[in-house]
């Protein structure tokens, strides 16, 4: 036996239920032929007889026992299948995983509350890690959904959605060469120590970027993954961060530190959600995005 069609089964469980191949059919919708035919069917599939009839009497033989335990749990197993994916349709039940960089993700409170709220069904996941991790993880298929910022990584084809688009300041000792400026020039960071992000940040690469292309190699000084504890070693004189405009409120930017406007339109925060074009995208990722979308757009 190779296969065994689950409508065959399905007759057969209900001619037993029913006692009848009459009754079966009425409730299956289908002639009495069309039940008698499938049963049939399913005997020379088997190679043995499922049922005796005795006059109106059923009986079932030691095979079709057999037959009839089995094909209730795989009608079940199917009823409960088609009833998961419904499910999983109207949002219901799942989960999902979404990569957000430290660096990013107060920014995605509201759309965070907002799906929580709108799915409660739904368990989503917070994966933190630098944005070219992220990146990488959704090109390979282990995220669905993730955010960075843009440009991405070139090669990876990445679709990418905007939902910020901020200007950069940047925050250092009040003795650093450039603060006479009233809009600090990337010229003028040539040579001042800096601070940021670790090397898997995007926030870095960009700024690595920049001024590479601008002709000098940017001088780090340390990294780190929380702005607080760049903002801290700043306010050390140990050297120059970079923040963006929606985290300056937000961060303890005490007296001893200067702050001022980046004027530098290459070298902004302009934060996207992305996933992998072409492929399956299930409907929580989907959501996800509509989510995004909706909560996070009007603020950028």
């Amino acid at each position: 036996m190779t296969r065994m069609d689950l409508r065959a089964l399905r007759y057969f469980v209900e001619t037993v239920r029913q006692q009848s191949f009459t009754l079966a059919a009425e409730r299956l919708n289908v002639t009495q032929s069309t039940v008698s035919k499938m049963i049939r069917q399913l005997e020379d599939e088997i190679g043995q007889p499922l049922l005796i009839r005795d006059g109106r009497q059923l009986h079932l033989t030691d095979v079709g026992r057999v037959v009839l335990e089995r094909g209730q749990e795989a009608l079940g197993v199917m009823h409960n299948l088609t009833r998961e994916v419904a499910d999983l349709a109207d949002l219901t039940r799942g989960e999902l995983t979404v990569g957000i960089p430290p660096m990013v993700n107060l920014l995605f409170a509201p759309a965070v509350k907002a799906f929580r709220a709108r799915y409660p069904a739904l368990a989503l996941h917070l994966r933190e890690l630098g944005g070219q991790l992220i990146e990488q993880q959704v090109t390979a298929g282990e995220l669905e959904v993730g955010a960075t910022l843009l440009p991405t990584e070139p090669g990876l084809g990445l679709a990418s959605r905007s939902v910020g688009h901020y200007p950069l300041h940047v925050v250092g000792p009040l003795q650093a060469s450039w603060t006479h400026h009233a809009q600090v020039p990337l010229e003028a960071l040539r040579d001042t120590p800096l601070l940021l992000p670790g090397d898997d940040f995007s926030l870095t690469r960009r700024v690595r970027e920049v001024t590479a292309a601008s002709g000098f190699e940017a001088r780090i000084a340390a990294q780190s993954g929380q702005w607080d504890f760049l903002i801290a070693l700043a306010a050390a004189g140990l050297g120059t961060t970079l923040i963006p405009a929606p985290l300056l409120a937000r961060l303890n930017l005490g007296a001893e530190l200067a702050v001022r406007p980046l004027a530098e339109p290459r070298l902004d925060w302009h934060v996207a959600v992305i996933w992998k074009p072409g492929g399956y995208m299930s409907r929580a990722a989907q959501a996800w995005l509509a989510v995004c979308e909706e909560n996070l757009l009007a603020t950028g």
